[in-house]
Parts: C-alpha cells; structure tokens; sequence
C-alpha cells in the first residue's frame, strides 16, 4: 500500500486554541489509523516550545482515499490548519528508530 506524507500548517492567530481543543479527539483518531499510521508528530515552532502543525506519515489505496481520509481528522474538521499538502513518499532509509 502506498506511502503518503501528510504535512499541515496551522493558522497563526487562533490555531492554538483550536488545536488544544480538538487534540484528544484528533489522537483518537489518528490511533485509530492502526498499523497504517507509521508516524505523527505535531510540527514544532523554532524555539520548541509551540506545536505549529502536524506531520503524519500514512499507508493509503491511493492519494485520493488519502486525501478524502485526512478530511475526516478533527483538526481539519475544526479549521485547524492553514494549509495542507499530502505527498506520496517512498521510506528508503531506516526503520523510523534513531540511528
């Protein structure tokens, strides 16, 4: 099954607020994703010390069911991100542990 790398921004003014109110349901949700959820992690500002965005790293059937299922997140639900792109990736190094 393909690869796809999920990469969202969030909005700069209200994002926090919509972001600390939707991440319970959010975490549900992506652990619900099962074994095809190889990897998330919230995007991080430059000092470390504000989640900006997401990057979630999911097998799907195609780019379109991808697309269709990143719909269904809460936090896109909630108008949490700003922007979103979803890319096909190949994983080609490591196994996701650090080297």
């Amino acid at each position: 099954m393909p690869l796809f790398a999920i990469y969202a921004h969030d909005k700069k003014n209200d994002g926090p607020a919509i972001r600390a109110a939707a991440r319970p349901d959010h975490i549900k949700w992506a652990l619900g994703l099962g074994t095809r959820l190889r990897m998330g992690g919230p995007l991080m500002s430059e000092d470390g010390e504000q989640m900006v965005g997401s990057l979630l790293l999911v097998e799907a059937e195609s780019l379109r069911a991808m697309e269709a299922e990143a719909k269904t997140d809460p936090y896109a639900k909630a108008g949490l991100f700003e922007r979103v792109e979803i890319t096909p990736i190949k994983w080609l190094l490591t196994d996701g542990q650090p080297v």
